[in-house]
């Protein structure tokens, strides 16, 4: 490896879109998380497919590691240079390169952002659905098989990337999927790319599904006594085939956190938030059955969000919610756990990690998108305290462990990265050595990402 000879080689192609600058270095080697700061050796901004092509021939004739980087706003280091190398930042390609309004389909580059790309979507009448929160970039949230708020009704991003164009580890470009909604042509090479992390190819354009915007949405929050009763609401509402726009769980210390970050009034309970899409009388329809499903389970009555700005400022205080639960331990920071279960089994996961975290004496408040059965708890730690750190540590790996135990799995949407790849193994088994097998076959010299999702030697 010669990351050194890598950097002289890409100065005369690249010219100014190469950066060593001390800034530049340390912005692309911080998480959202605990992960101590690892800057990468450079940093590159690619303008086109035939750029990222270049740039990955002249690493992998040096061996020299190459890391994708969209937003930034991962939470299980998988941008981290943690064995060198450069970052390629795909700010440069964050256009919309073609709307295709009768097919409901738009082709884009990996940097727009989800608010970006809705906003230039505006006039047709159509939206991208996926929603992780975060204004994440496309490229990066195809990359994490991202997910969100809106999964419950739309999918993930495993459901709406119907097409990529790929730069493989040896500079080859390689378009995946078709126009077509639907396709038996041998291997999905669309699917196995999507959740990759940047270890088998770097995303340079994808092929995304949209969705008509909705006639009728409302939104909607109900404070529940306990847990217990707020997924059991949950619960209730899947089972009965409720087509929930979105269903999003909040205990105690969530919404004490959301109410002192953003000034809200919310009662110091348990809460769902809860939108409704479609026709004005069918959102009419689903909030009755709804309401009457809350009111059964002990819920309070709605508090309704009657118009478009304060439903958006009703989910702007949810996705703000990671950072108000920061605050709420001012100078702390975060291990983040992220598990899935079947929706059978999720009352019994949540109390569970409920009683764990108050055994273990961490604040770790709990929310999550518990409508398809994930859930988060943030565990709250002093970044100085070795024993805090062991104590969330040992919690995150109890919750992934109970999480297999019931089906479940150890990332319902944040990913591998480096923080859960010592829980591959329990999950996958056999499975996790067939995963290493692609990622030898597909990247030989192991450049892409190296450290991240699969373990492989060199």
């Amino acid at each position: 490896m010669s990351i050194d000879a890598a950097l002289r080689a890409l100065t005369p192609l690249l010219g100014d879109r190469l950066s060593v600058s001390k800034s530049d270095l340390l912005a692309h080697g911080q998480s959202e998380t605990h992960f101590d700061v690892i800057p990468p050796d450079g940093v590159v901004y690619p303008r086109s497919a035939q750029d990222v092509s270049d740039i990955v021939k002249i690493c992998s004739q040096h061996r020299c590691p190459i890391i994708g980087y969209g937003a930034g706003t991962s939470l299980e280091g998988h941008t981290l240079a943690i064995q060198g190398g450069i970052a390629m930042d795909f700010r440069d390609m964050a256009n919309v390169v073609k709307i295709n309004d009768e097919d409901m389909t738009v082709r884009v580059g990996p940097g727009i952002t989800r608010e970006a790309l809705n906003q230039e979507l505006r006039a047709t009448g159509l939206f991208f659905p996926v929603d992780p929160g975060a204004n994440a970039s496309i490229g990066g949230m195809a990359s994490t098989r991202a997910s969100g708020t809106t999964a419950v009704r739309y999918g993930t991003m495993r459901d709406n990337v119907i097409g990529l164009e790929v730069v493989m580890a040896d500079g080859r470009i390689v378009r995946t999927g078709t126009g077509a909604r639907k396709s038996s042509a041998g291997y999905d090479l669309t699917a196995l790319l999507v959740g990759s992390e940047g270890t088998l190819g770097l995303i340079t354009e994808l092929t995304l599904k949209l969705q008509g915007q909705p006639e009728g949405i409302a939104a909607a929050t109900c404070a529940f006594d306990t847990i217990d009763a707020a997924v059991e609401a949950v619960t209730s509402t899947i089972a009965m085939g409720i087509p929930m726009a979105r269903i999003e769980f909040l205990d105690a210390a969530s919404v004490a956190a959301v109410n002192a970050h953003s000034k809200a009034d919310f009662p110091e309970t348990p809460h769902l938030m809860v939108e409704f899409h479609g026709s004005q009388t069918g959102v009419a329809e689903q909030a009755e059955r709804f309401g009457e499903i809350a009111h059964d389970s002990g819920g309070s009555a709605f508090d309704w969000a009657t118009n478009a700005e304060d439903r958006t400022r009703l989910w702007q205080m949810r996705h703000h919610a990671y950072w108000a639960i920061l605050a709420s331990r001012p100078g702390s920071s975060a291990i983040v756990t992220d598990v899935c279960v079947p929706i059978s089994n999720l009352a019994q996961a949540v109390r569970d990690t409920q009683d764990d975290i108050e055994a273990s004496g961490l604040p770790a408040p709990i929310l999550g998108h518990v409508g398809d059965g994930n859930f988060h708890a943030i565990l709250l730690i002093d970044p100085n305290s070795a024993d805090e750190k062991r104590i969330a540590k040992e919690l995150s790996e109890r919750m992934a462990q109970r999480a297999l135990s019931m089906g479940g799995t150890i990332t319902g949407e944040h990913g591998v990265g480096m923080g859960k790849l010592g829980y591959m193994s329990s999950e996958h088994g056999a499975g996790w050595d067939v995963m290493g097998q692609i990622k030898r076959a597909l990247d030989p010299h192991n450049i892409l990402n190296p450290g991240k999702v699969v373990q492989v030697n060199g």
